[in-house]
């Protein structure tokens, strides 16, 4: 199974009855699981849904679930209110009789704010429990077209982050190359060092001791053996399946550890720069990593 992101959208669209809905669904980097949930008064349930469904389906992101409902108008009974009608009335009453104002039309009081109302029928239980059950199931799908778009993200990652994995295990061949070159160096380096100090050539045997001691000192061969094993190790994780993204976290840290070790043991210049290039890469593939489920 390919490797998942965290970032994706989704919407579907529903309706029972006289009601209609929409589920937006999206999710973004997270080092936990985080479920918002925001919906219409009314439907407690959903959000239990909402957050149980996303437990079922991931394992980490920030996900926020949003669904918008409303009730048909034409559902509802247009009806006057008689007690603002009346209010209308009284308050005029006194300018009609002296003649101020002229009577009121009925269209004229209809249209007066306030005067028509439009009734709602109330749901019944059965009613509510069929909308809310559509509604929950409307929650469910938008899940499972958000685990599709994250699991597109992560088919779009996963030839990226191969390929600085790649890029790793060329680097760190290289750098045992180079490293095989080191003691030669620390032993010239000393004898030159030796005949500017005290103006003449040390004896064969102190340079041999001297560059052995330093040599130890530079060893590089434990850090490149276990960025060999860290290389293995990221494919695999790569390739296995269930979340890696903690771990592949984990694994970036260690390629940081052993690269700052590397850099720090070299005595030439050819094995630094690589180091440091080992470094930008390993960089560009802990960044890329935190988008990973």
């Amino acid at each position: 199974m390919p490797i998942s992101g965290m970032t994706g959208f989704s919407r579907v669209e529903g309706a029972h009855g006289a009601w209609s809905w929409a589920v937006e669904a999206r999710s973004v980097n997270g080092r936990n699981l985080e479920t918002r949930f925001r919906g219409p008064p009314g439907f407690d349930a959903l959000e239990r849904a909402a957050r149980d469904g996303a437990q079922a389906r991931f394992q980490r992101g920030q996900l926020t679930v949003n669904v918008q409902a409303k009730r048909a108008e034409a559902a509802g009974e247009a009806q006057v209110n008689v007690a603002v009608l009346e209010r209308y009335l009284s308050a005029g009453g006194p300018y009609v009789a002296t003649g101020m104002v002229a009577k009121p039309t009925l269209d004229g009081l209809l249209a007066l704010k306030g005067v028509i109302e439009a009734r709602e029928d109330e749901d019944d239980a059965e009613t509510r429990a069929a909308v809310e059950a559509a509604m929950a199931a409307s929650i469910a799908q938008a899940l499972d077209a958000l685990k599709i778009a994250r699991q597109e993200e992560g088919a779009a990652l996963d030839p990226v982050l191969n390929g600085l994995v790649d890029r790793i295990e060329t680097l760190t061949q290289a750098a045992e190359g180079e490293a095989a070159g080191q003691p030669a160096v620390l032993k010239e380096r000393f004898a030159r060092r030796m005949a500017e100090l005290i103006g003449e050539a040390a004896s064969e045997d102190r340079i041999v001791q001297e560059a052995a001691a330093q040599a130890v000192k530079a060893d590089v061969r434990e850090e490149l053996d276990r960025l060999a094993s860290h290389v293995a190790g990221a494919r695999a994780l790569l390739s296995g399946e269930g979340a890696s993204g903690r771990r592949l976290d984990f694994l970036s840290q260690e390629f940081m550890r052993e690269s700052n070790t590397l850099c720090s043991k070299s005595a030439l210049a050819g094995l630094t720069g690589i180091g440091l290039e080992l470094k930008a890469v390993i960089e560009q593939f802990r960044e890329q990593v935190q988008n990973v489920e």
